[in-house]
């Protein structure tokens, strides 16, 4: 027991005081500890060791209108894109296949690129100039959206392969040279992950086929015949003498 001149640190509660007011949650504060603080991977979640760098980000294989270096991306990528995009996006998920972003590509830039055209000829002519003018509006609207939808995949391509933002953010890359982005991350991929890469395989022959002569199969029947088995022989006779 304490004294009475000295200071407790424990409040007598008495019934005249007033009742105390405790906001909900108040006594379940979290408590930050330092050393339960640790980095964790943006990607899985796992946590990382502290003397984890992140991977410096590499520059690309090629440029950005090194277009000529890979004849067969640059034609394909030139005459139908919408193909080119959905190989691209097929390399880098599996799970996709290449007609699903192929057709969506196809849809919104090749069928946004032909509204375009038709626009412009028939203007003044069928469309009027304010219907015109609205068609591009949205067409403009579309190419942008459709140029951050493959920005994501180029982004996606980046991650992968720590690479640099060249020359620019890949929204915009896309936005403005879209083309020439479709083959340059077409030759990424190619450059490292090679399609005649073949995979070592191990061969193991088979051992020879073995067969007996007719000369041989005769003189082993002839070996068993001479040679009976125990089970041929008649009962074990015992002969029993009084002791």
């Amino acid at each position: 027991m304490a004294e009475a001149g000295t200071n407790s640190r424990y409040v007598k509660l008495t019934k005249e005081q007033a009742p105390l007011e405790i906001k909900p949650g108040e006594l379940n504060q979290p408590i930050d500890v330092p050393q339960l603080t640790v980095r964790k991977c943006n990607e899985c979640g796992q946590p990382l060791p502290e003397d984890f760098e992140p991977a410096a980000d590499e520059p690309w294989s090629t440029g950005i209108f090194g277009c000529a270096e890979d004849s067969e991306s640059c034609w394909t990528g030139l005459f139908c894109p919408c193909v080119l995009f959905g190989r691209n996006v097929e390399r880098m998920r599996d799970d996709t296949p290449w007609t699903t972003p192929c057709l969506c590509h196809a849809a919104c830039i090749e069928g946004g690129i032909a509204l375009a055209a038709v626009t412009a000829l028939s203007h003044g002519v069928i469309v009027d100039p304010n219907t015109s003018f609205l068609i591009c509006e949205g067409l403009l609207f579309a190419w942008w959206m459709c140029g951050i939808y493959t920005g994501l995949a180029r982004q996606s391509l980046q991650k992968k392969y720590h690479l640099k933002n060249a020359p620019c953010d890949p929204c915009m890359v896309h936005c403005c040279m879209h083309w020439c982005a479709l083959c340059q991350e077409h030759r990424e991929m190619k450059g490292r992950l090679s399609d005649n890469f073949v995979m070592p395989m191990t061969i193991v022959n088979p051992p020879p086929v073995q067969e007996m002569s007719a000369a041989e199969t005769s003189t082993a029947e002839n070996h068993d015949h001479a040679a009976p088995s125990s089970s041929d022989k008649g009962p074990a006779q015992l002969e029993m003498q009084v002791l």
